[in-house]
Formats: structure tokens, C-alpha cells, sequence
């Protein structure tokens, strides 16, 4: 068993067991725990430098979305990804995301827009730096951060919900790769769109960052890659 070097020893800034499962799920999604590896409690434990109490309850949380299977005696298995399941989450957040950002362009106040750029600054250092906890993190602080302003909390908790059961089994390959510094920099561009009020442009660009799931994301060519 190959523990993933996304689980690092942790910092006391949360809960200790969330501060557990931020990592954990960033592992899974980004596919550094693979499809079908089996995890002990103890053996993450040991690398995390904590109990075994809050792995299992992370764990046991995280089997709740579907990442992980509990196998008796054993620990937990990280769940295949299913591309038709993965395709149906992307056609939905197409649905909603887009759409949401033409409406927006323009109607972010100017100190809301500072406070995203900094954000998007840490998603592009932790694509530049292989730290996919702070990438994912980052990544989903700057989108709910966005959709707050749509002023429709359904919505945006809908959105929230779904880009956090989007699996990216192919993620971990990209480090160090023009894909995800390219990936990381649209946060900006998007930024630059919302701001400028091009809201045709801001809804096309998400379209297209969203299509990254089934395209670099998941290892296959996009079109002017």
C-alpha cells in the first residue's frame, strides 16, 4: 500500500477531524488514493501523526459521498470511478454554472473582486507547487465565494454540493504541466471577465473550465490543447 504525499502532517487551523478529511477527500478526487486501493485507520494515522479516531470518522463521512467502501477487518477502499456518473455531475454544473456567471458579470462588488483574487493567486500556487490540498481548497473556496453572489443560497449550496462529489481521478498526473497552470490561471480570467462585465465571454470561459473534468482531468486531449 502507497500512502499518497498529499497526507502531510497537519497544522492545528480546524477541527482535527475536518482538518483529516480536507485532505483525505483532496487525495481521492485528485486521484492520488487510486480506484480500488484498500486504506488502514492506523497506517493513515501513523502518517498524519494522530489517532485512528478521526481517520475512521472522516472515512466513515466520505463513504457517505462514495468515495470509499468500508471492507471488514481491513479499512476502506477507494471506489472506481464511473465515467457516466462523472459525465451526468459535469452536464448538471453546465447547466447551472455557466449561466450563473453571465449574470454576475459586472454585479461583483470591487473589493469582492480583490478579495477572489487572492484566492484565485493561492489556486495557482498550489498548482505551481504540486500542493493539490491547497489547489482543491483554494479551488472551492474561489467558486462558492462566487456563487454566494448570485444572492440564490439553493443554488449555490446546490453547486457546492456538486462540485464536491466531482471525482478527478486524472489531477494528480498534471503537476507540474501547462494543463493545470492553464487550468489555475482561467480563475483569473474569469476574475478579469466578471469584472469587466462580459458576461457571453465569463459563462463560454466556465463552460469550458468545467469541461476539464472529462477532459485533461480525467487524462484525454481537449480541443487546442
Amino acid at each position: 500500500m502507497t500512502l499518497p504525499s498529499v497526507v502531510t502532517p497537519l497544522q492545528p487551523v480546524m477541527n482535527l477531524r475536518e482538518r483529516v478529511e480536507v485532505a483525505l477527500e483532496a487525495a481521492i478526487r485528485a486521484g492520488e488514493m487510486a480506484p480500488g486501493e484498500l486504506f488502514s485507520a492506523p497506517a493513515l494515522a501513523a502518517r498524519f501523526n494522530v489517532s485512528a479516531t478521526p481517520v475512521r470518522e472522516a472515512m466513515l463521512n466520505l463513504e457517505k459521498l462514495g468515495f470509499v467502501e468500508a471492507v471488514r477487518n481491513k479499512g476502506f477502499r477507494v471506489t472506481e470511478v464511473r465515467d457516466d456518473e462523472v459525465a451526468n455531475i459535469v452536464a448538471v454544473r453546465r447547466l447551472l454554472e455557466p449561466p450563473v456567471m453571465r449574470e454576475l458579470a459586472g454585479q461583483i462588488p470591487a473589493d469582492a473582486i480583490e478579495k477572489l483574487r487572492a484566492t484565485a493567486d493561492a489556486i495557482v500556487e498550489g498548482a505551481s507547487s504540486g500542493d493539490l490540498t491547497t489547489y482543491l481548497e483554494a479551488d472551492r473556496a474561489f467558486h462558492e465565494a462566487i456563487n454566494v453572489h448570485s444572492g440564490n443560497p439553493r443554488l449555490a449550496a446546490l453547486i457546492s454540493q456538486l462540485r464536491k462529489e466531482t471525482r478527478l481521478p486524472g489531477l494528480a498526473g498534471l503537476l507540474a504541466t501547462e494543463q493545470l497552470s492553464r487550468s489555475a490561471a482561467e480563475h483569473h480570467e474569469l476574475l478579469d471577465l466578471l469584472a469587466a462585465g462580459e458576461g457571453e465571454r465569463a459563462e463560454r470561459l466556465m463552460h469550458q473550465h468545467i469541461g476539464h473534468v472529462i477532459g485533461w482531468w480525467a487524462g484525454r486531449p481537449e480541443a487546442g490543447s
